[in-house]
């Protein structure tokens, strides 16, 4: 510190005889933290522990009183957004209109889940309270509650072309309603832990699930029929907690507690590539839409950027944190990942690069998710504000 204080004497003299400093003045002072601090804009840096960390969103939701835990976008409004967290609630909010929030309530614990159908009519809401609500976008209004379930609910998606939802539970089961009628369909059963992760394939015929149990199920979603258990060597020995599918149905991305990544062949069963070199647990996996490509995100501090011709990293992008999620934007080479340091981070899958680190947020990112623009990214931290950062370049 010697340094920069010594500059900071310098310049206070050089302040009687000249009105301006000069630019290599400039930079010196950048390197006096104090100096930064009265420019705070909005106060931020003093109404909290960042200091001077800069804030780069351009829109921070509040409306939170807990942790965020979930994030989803709509797919066919760019501006709409819904979050879940802690406090129990949900919210419907626009990007860049600080003033417009709509609650979702109802739910009495965690709200642990949020996903859009593929037309953007209906929201699902899943809570720790082992309710699914399902809302209609257009009114703002609960349409129904849907229950079963008797555990928390980890996740809920839907089916690509219909109404139909689906939830895993902490209970182990996996059920399925039509969200139009608010009625039962099936409930798949064979798990015997929590199940953490879960989908249906893009081509809407099958479903797979992932559990605690260390085991991948994939399931006719009209009969129930369980069709494959995949599980023991050469896959995963500890739980999954995360899973992707390819674009084209036939293949199913898993990542576990146990630090393996393994694909598996959805309609044979069969473990088809181990990707073997992380260290710690996988938090988050993805395939790439426009190339052969997957990614994967773990506590070893790794994003891993996968070439799937040849089950070979193209390249490994180093965290200071863990890497809690991660999100491709869109049909583009670039991908975005949140961390347990607070930052969110976009990286250019071709070259491996860090093209841009977004600021912001003081604690744990929990999700990320792209409007429907392709414009914004939205993250979710445990600090209790969801965040909005520009990414139109990276299109």
């Amino acid at each position: 510190m010697n340094n920069p204080t010594r500059v900071a004497g310098e310049e206070e003299e050089d302040d009687h005889g000249e009105v301006f400093l000069d630019e290599s003045d400039i930079i010196h002072e950048l390197t006096v933290d104090e100096e930064d601090l009265p420019d705070a804009d909005d106060g931020a840096a003093s109404d909290s522990d960042i200091g001077d960390e800069p804030d780069d969103s351009m829109h921070i939701f509040t409306g939170h009183t807990g942790e965020l835990y979930s994030v989803a976008c709509s797919p066919t409004d760019a501006s709409l957004v819904a979050t879940g967290g802690g406090d129990d609630k949900g919210f419907l909010w626009k990007i860049g209109q600080g003033d417009w929030a709509s609650e979702l309530q109802g739910h009495k614990d965690s709200v642990s889940s949020l996903a859009y159908s593929s037309d953007g009519q209906l929201l699902a809401s899943g809570g720790f309270d082992g309710l699914v609500q399902i809302w209609d976008i257009s009114s703002g209004n609960l349409k129904c509650a849907l229950d079963g379930p008797g555990e928390g609910i980890e996740w809920v998606r839907w089916h690509p072309r219909g109404h139909l939802v689906l939830a895993g539970s902490q209970d182990s089961t996996v059920w399925m309603w039509n969200a139009d009628r608010g009625a039962y369909l099936n409930m798949f059963s064979g798990h015997s832990g929590t199940v953490t992760c879960g989908d249906f394939t893009p081509d809407g015929k099958t479903i797979c699930t992932g559990s605690d149990d260390a085991t991948l199920r994939i399931w006719n979603p009209k009969s129930g029929e369980n069709i494959h258990v995949v599980r023991g060597h050469p896959y995963h020995t500890e739980g999954l907690t995360c899973l992707a599918i390819s674009s084209d149905s036939t293949l199913a991305l898993t990542g576990s507690k146990d630090s393996s990544v393994h694909i598996v062949n959805i309609s044979t069963g069969r473990v088809v590539t181990s990707l073997v070199s992380h260290s710690d647990s996988i938090e988050c996996v993805g395939f790439a839409t426009s190339s052969p490509w997957a990614a994967t995100g773990g506590m070893d501090q790794k994003l891993i950027i996968w070439d799937l011709q040849h089950s070979s990293p193209r390249c490994t992008c180093d965290h200071e944190d863990g890497v809690t999620c991660l999100t491709w934007l869109g049909e583009s080479r670039f991908l975005a990942t949140g961390s347990a340091d607070g930052k969110v981070r976009i990286w250019d899958c071709l070259s491996g690069d860090c093209v841009r680190t977004f600021s912001g947020h003081s604690d744990v990112i929990e999700g990320l998710s792209v409007s429907a623009n392709k414009d914004f990214l939205v993250s979710v931290s445990l600090d209790g504000t969801a965040r909005v950062f520009e990414i139109a370049e990276y299109r």
